[in-house]
């Protein structure tokens, strides 16, 4: 019977003591140990170390454990598991305080936030040649928990925040009443959600699918403040430049050095530790982050993307710069120039070289570019033109008035081209492309059309649009000259007429139409009667050839006749000639012997002996056949016939000497 109640006995205290002091952790639980008596902790450390009552350093692993219930007490809390894509920031409850101005805990690599004792207790670590102890401090760690970290840690002495979740007991006030309600997250902490996923930089949709090439801009939060009248954080700061320019480097090895990161040594901010070892302040950050993942604690570094420089082909990229060594310094050109300050990269003012075609991750918080098209550019002065530019969206016509009052609107074109090496000074003297076009252009073009409209006439102008499109170049070359911009060309491409007068010079076109149209009509009936009259001539030109072959034909008879008549009469004439000669002769000679015969036989024997003779050699009958007379006289009646017969003769020689006569 008492051996009955002795094992009841043992089995009571079994259950009342031993069996509750039994703890089972599972295989991704640790077990906060809690001593309920012992020495009091120190008001600034929640952890005992010694065995003091409160919560003990040591945490109880997965598995079966013993601890006697009466005299600890066992939370079990999870194992700090990061996501995948996410980060985990650890705040630590324990440890040094922090030195004035700090915000997080210095990283000591010798410490491991796993060993409590190591992280409050210190480690031996060696520092400059010399053995000393280093501690954790309380605080925000600066390394953050990567993405698929699990770790066993004191829930007391570490609180781990990530996006998800909240990792640890808290001992704040306020925030262990978040705890106790189940509700306690990164923004009970001041942390959104996407501050603790990892931070990509990447290329983003912007605008109608357009991909734009980004870069990350970076902000510390802890850190050395920066040197007077510096705007970002560069390690080292431009020491690097100013060796460069003492070594004789040209301004494409300036260039280079400035877009040239020192991330690498920090691990691209990863490493905040490091940043700070190496001179990093606090503020805006020089060096962006270019394309990648990275781990970077939200407590310390702010990341904001922003789109990267990228240099089309056809334009290039005048830089301002506001940072870097000071701008006297690099002047260059303050002789020849004296609008703005030109500098060499790697000094504050307006860099005397630009940026070619490429993509530039530079941080648009310290440079700001204007980006110049180096192409023939044309602008528009019209409505619904193709504007390639957003300088140009203020481009409209030209309105204009007459000398008569009348108001045109004129469609212009003007090209310019602005050389790459000029691009630096255009932009030092206008500021931006947008003032180039409203505050030079504008002015030189509309003021001088105005100007010149008013000055003439409307229809002088329409009709002498070639002469004012020339003149308008000139001008307009003249002013862009001082601003190192080259004029290709002007072209007045449409104008717009006033109502009223497109109505008169209608009608008075309409009137030289017509004007035209009769000069035409009369043009064509002369050239109808010049028709007609060809056509005539065609229709003759059978009987005009005969008539002047016939003509021809007379006119050669006429010549043989004239010809045969000349030859005719020099014959005749020279006949005559011979035959007068002759006759005188014979004549001469018959005088003398009719006076010989005169004297011999007497003057009537001699005569009719003469006209006998005469008679007979010419073979006249001087005696008829039948003789009638009425005297009976023989001789009397052939005296007569021989003055019959005589005066017969000079009848027919005088019909002769009357017809050749004629034929002349």
């Amino acid at each position: 019977m008492s051996s009955l109640i002795v094992l009841g006995i043992i089995g009571i205290v079994f259950l009342i003591l031993v069996l509750p002091s039994i703890r089972v952790i599972g295989p991704t639980e640790v077990g906060l140990v809690t001593k309920r008596f012992g020495r009091k902790l120190s008001p600034d450390n929640p952890v005992a170390l010694e065995g003091e009552a409160g919560y003990q350093a040591d945490l109880l692993m997965p598995g079966w454990r013993f601890k006697f219930w009466v005299v600890y007490d066992v939370e079990k809390h999870p194992w700090v598991q990061i996501p995948a894509g996410k980060i985990g920031v650890v705040v630590a409850q324990v440890g040094k305080p922090l030195p004035i101005g700090a915000k997080s805990a210095k990283y000591e690599r010798e410490i491991n936030i796993k060993d409590v004792r190591s992280f409050m207790g210190g480690v031996e670590a060696e520092r400059e040649g010399k053995k000393v102890i280093v501690f954790g401090q309380k605080g925000v760690q600066r390394p953050v928990l990567s993405p698929g970290t699990l770790l066993p840690l004191h829930p007391i002495a570490f609180l781990v925040i990530t996006s998800e979740r909240c990792y640890g007991k808290p001992i704040d006030p306020d925030l262990r009443e978040c705890y106790h309600k189940g509700s306690l997250n990164c923004e009970d902490f001041g942390l959104k959600q996407e501050w603790l996923d990892v931070r990509i930089i990447k290329p983003e949709f912007r605008g109608e699918g357009k991909i734009v090439d980004m870069v990350g801009i970076i902000t510390t939060l802890e850190g050395d403040p920066l040197p007077p009248g510096d705007i970002a954080g560069r390690l080292e700061g431009f020491k690097d430049i100013a060796d460069a320019m003492a070594g004789g480097k040209g301004d494409s090895d300036l260039i280079e050095l400035i877009i040239g990161s020192k991330n690498q040594k920090h691990n691209n901010y990863q490493d905040f530790q490091a940043f700070l070892d190496n001179g990093g302040k606090i503020g805006l950050q020089h060096d962006p982050l270019l394309y990648g993942a990275y781990n970077l604690n939200p407590f310390l570094i702010k990341v904001e993307a922003e789109p990267m420089l990228v240099v089309e082909q056809g334009e290039v990229a005048v830089v301002k710069s506001y940072v870097g060594l000071p701008t006297e310094a690099g002047k260059v050109g303050e002789e020849e120039f004296k609008f703005g300050t030109i500098v060499r990269p790697g000094h504050r003012g307006i860099w005397n070289e630009a940026l070619v075609t490429g993509k530039y991750a530079i941080n648009p918080h310290c440079y700001q570019w204007e980006k110049v098209p180096v192409s023939i550019i044309n602008l528009n002065w019209a409505e619904g033109s193709l504007k390639a530019y957003e300088w140009e969206s203020q481009l409209s016509p030209i309105d204009a008035k007459s000398r008569e009052g009348f108001i045109f609107h004129i469609d212009l074109q003007v090209q310019i081209h602005i050389a790459a090496k000029e691009a630096p000074a255009v932009i030092s003297m206008v500021g931006t492309m947008a003032n180039l076009t409203n505050q030079v252009l504008q002015p030189a073009v509309g003021n001088h059309f105005r100007d010149k409209l008013q000055s003439m006439p409307a229809v002088m102008f329409i009709e002498t649009r070639q002469l004012v499109q020339r003149e308008a170049q000139a001008h307009i070359t003249s002013e862009l000259e001082k601003y190192h911009i080259e004029t290709r060309g002007v072209y007045i491409q449409n104008v717009i007429l006033p109502e009223k007068l497109v109505e008169v010079l209608t009608n008075r076109e309409i009137a030289n139409q017509q004007i035209d149209t009769y000069k035409k009509q009369k043009e064509a009936q002369d050239q109808r009667v010049e028709t007609e009259k060809a056509t005539g001539t065609a229709d003759m030109q059978k009987e005009l050839a005969k008539a002047k072959v016939g003509v021809g034909i007379k006119t050669f008879n006429a010549e043989a006749r004239v010809q045969e008549a000349g030859g005719e009469a020099s014959y005749i004439q020279l006949t005559g000639e011979a035959e007068g000669a002759r006759q005188k002769a014979i004549g001469v000679g018959k005088a003398e012997g009719y006076k010989a015969q005169v004297e011999a036989l007497g003057q009537e024997s001699t005569a009719f002996v003469n006209v006998v003779t005469s008679l007979s050699d010419k073979q006249l009958k001087f005696v008829p056949d039948v003789m009638v007379s009425g005297s009976g006289d023989a001789l009397g009646g052939l005296a007569g016939v021989i003055m019959k017969r005589l005066l017969g003769d000079q009848r027919k020689e005088k019909v002769e000497e009357v017809a050749a006569t004629t034929k002349k």
